[in-house]
């Protein structure tokens, strides 16, 4: 008799009292065999009193930030499927059973959720959420040649191998980024699956702030692309000096061959301090390529280690 598979729901909470009672109550319904986690993230409201009442287990995470709750729950719980989802009700409980099958059937290792090619743009009412979502998929997907369609969606599904394996950096929405990057970068399986969305219901209030959260998750991009293509990264910088090297140096070279002088030895000198700093960055660049490559080899063994049948 095969043994059976445990499914975990994952829910990060911040203040969610006006929705976690729903949402709780819809995904035991829709996965009755999981076990439901609330994670309350240092509420001022009744979240977790609302979420045990409803069947939940819950636990606390004293460090604020999404990142921080999502590492813990990473750490702490063992399963064969994890759905992570929202507590503010704008995911659809319908598609829950078909991103954990993915996983379980081992056809995939990551489900995304993809809201932006279904309902999201039409129900988000923050325009700048709208924008910073696309402009974030167009980043990632042009440097780490992906063709993810929603990089920053809180609805996904994730195997016990990716979960295990994945090392948490980030502390607040940076995370689902992170998640995304790493995946691409280390080859998982990754499905999406688009999903209708749902602006939260009014009373309901985003703690994702569109400026100083919009600017983190740009530097985490900056940071995973400088730490996983460190050749391409440095390279670039490499080439802009080599390009301000030749201009400023091609004239004054011009001109010693013509005169035999060199009436502007500052010019000469800067050329010079770009020329090195463009082999500088380059040798940079090959050295860390070379640990990178070492390091993916070494993480594919040890994935061996965790692997499930």
């Amino acid at each position: 008799m095969s043994e059976k598979k445990r499914i975990a729901v994952l829910i990060p909470c911040y203040n969610e009292a006006k929705t976690i009672a729903k949402v709780v109550s819809d995904y035991k319904n829709v996965l009755k065999e999981a076990d439901i986690y609330v994670y309350d993230n240092n509420s001022t409201d009744d979240t977790a009193k609302i979420a045990e009442e409803n069947g939940a287990i819950v636990r606390r995470e004293y460090r604020q930030g999404k990142g921080n709750v999502i590492r813990t729950m990473f750490r702490e719980i063992d399963a064969d499927c994890y759905l992570m989802i929202d507590g503010d009700d704008t995911y659809p409980k319908e598609d829950a059973r078909k991103m954990c099958d993915l996983i379980l059937e081992k056809r995939a290792d990551m489900v995304v959720g993809d809201r932006l090619s279904s309902t999201y743009f039409q129900e988000n009412k923050r325009p700048f959420h709208n924008f910073g979502n696309r402009i974030v998929r167009f980043l990632i997907n042009h440097l780490f040649r992906s063709n993810i369609q929603d990089i920053m969606t809180g609805y996904r599904a994730f195997s016990y191998e990716f979960v295990k394996g994945f090392p948490v950096l980030s502390k607040g929405f940076e995370i689902e980024t992170e998640m995304t990057i790493h995946a691409v970068d280390k080859n998982f399986k990754i499905v999406e699956i688009p999903v209708s969305y749902r602006d939260r219901p009014e009373g309901s209030v985003s703690k994702l702030n569109t400026y100083s959260d919009g600017l983190k998750v740009l530097k985490t991009i900056a940071m995973l692309f400088k730490e996983y293509k460190p050749f391409l990264f440095f390279g670039l910088f490499a080439s802009l000096c080599l390009i301000l090297s030749l201009l400023l140096g091609i004239p004054v070279l011009l001109e010693f061959f013509n005169t035999g002088l060199v009436p502007r030895f500052p010019t000469l000198i800067a050329a010079g301090v770009f020329l090195t700093l463009a082999i500088v960055l380059w040798v940079t660049g090959i050295i860390l390529e070379v640990i990178v490559k070492k390091h993916k080899e070494l993480y594919e063994l040890y994935l061996n280690t965790l692997y499930r049948k």
